[in-house]
């Protein structure tokens, strides 16, 4: 790996408050998986900026405030339906997401603030992004010069907002091809294309994809690229119970989003591995608290530190 200072990212995708109704009463907070992606980078020291589809409305002032608690900066775009809103209702056991009609109507509309800020930046991440719908991936597309060095796409289908599988599999697996790095998560993989994680990830590098972070949830997560060994990493052991897994998926994105800011895209295996370690070590600290928010365990630097001497004395 190259090293490098610290640089900007922008991350483009989905702002929401997250309801969740459970037996014992209900909750809620901001959040998207963008959003999380956002306020994770700035969490670990990277300066973020998000564009999303924010309202003028109480849900939107909420937003708006915790990014700027969290000191992201928000180019917010039109939000003709207001502010979107996922609810989780868990009161008889698994999960049911219900998206209000804002969610279910999201678009991007972009700016002269918006592309500006995308010309501008180091690296953009995609994340939570409605491939399903062809002007706003064409729009996208258009945004972004040099994809393959510089975008990062997380295509974090839900199924309550999905409107065509096969054309938002075609055009996922398009820009895939065409940029810098992709990650995928086994639940995409069996929504979009009824496919395990590792057929899936290996369907994206034959496609053209160049490197694949995939990740399994309590099983780690890999690096894959083309002609390559494949990178693993279990997930971390930590003290304390795991009280909450949303967010694990976004806080790993942050991580790898930061390795790649500070140090340039990992060219070796221990490079990857250093990187895939401190990935596993921040989604396992994020587990261990409620809600989404990224969270950096005490114990990273000295992982860190250990992870360093490590690669450095594999590539002697």
């Amino acid at each position: 790996m190259t090293s490098q200072t610290t640089r900007s990212v922008v991350v483009i995708g989905d702002a929401l408050i997250d309801e969740l109704r459970e037996p014992t009463g209900s909750q809620s907070f901001p959040g998207g998986a963008a959003l999380n992606v956002a306020v994770g980078l700035t969490l670990l020291g990277v300066p973020a900026t998000l564009i999303a589809m924010v309202g003028d409305d109480v849900d939107g002032r909420r937003i708006k405030d915790f990014l700027k608690q969290h000191n992201v900066e928000l180019l917010a775009t039109p939000a003709p339906y207001g502010t979107a809103r996922a609810t989780s209702d868990r009161t008889h056991g698994e999960p049911r997401y219900v998206f209000n009609q804002a969610a279910q109507h999201r678009t991007l509309v972009f700016q002269g603030a918006h592309r500006a800020a995308v010309a501008q930046a180091a690296l953009v991440a995609v994340s939570c992004f409605p491939f399903d719908n062809q002007v706003e991936v064409d729009s996208l597309t258009a945004l972004i010069g040099q994809p393959e060095r510089r975008l990062v796409i997380d295509p974090n289908p839900r199924s309550g907002m999905l409107v065509n599988r096969e054309l938002f599999l075609t055009n996922f697996t398009h820009l895939a091809a065409r940029s810098l790095l992709s990650k995928v998560g086994d639940d995409d993989a069996r929504l979009l294309a009824d496919e395990d994680l590792h057929a899936f990830s290996r369907r994206l590098l034959e496609a053209g994809a160049s490197t694949i972070l995939a990740t399994a949830g309590p099983k780690g997560a890999s690096i894959l690229r083309a002609s390559h060994p494949e990178v693993h990493q279990p997930i971390a052991e930590l003290p304390g119970p795991i009280v909450d897994t949303m967010g694990a998926g976004d806080a790993t994105l942050s991580s790898i989003l930061s390795t790649l800011t500070r140090h340039g895209m990992p060219d070796t295996p221990a490079a990857i591995n250093t990187a895939l370690t401190e990935a596993m070590l921040i989604a396992a600290a994020t587990c261990r608290t409620h809600g989404a928010l990224l969270q950096r365990p005490a114990t990273l630097a000295a992982h860190s530190a250990s992870a360093s001497v490590n690669a450095a004395t594999a590539d002697i």
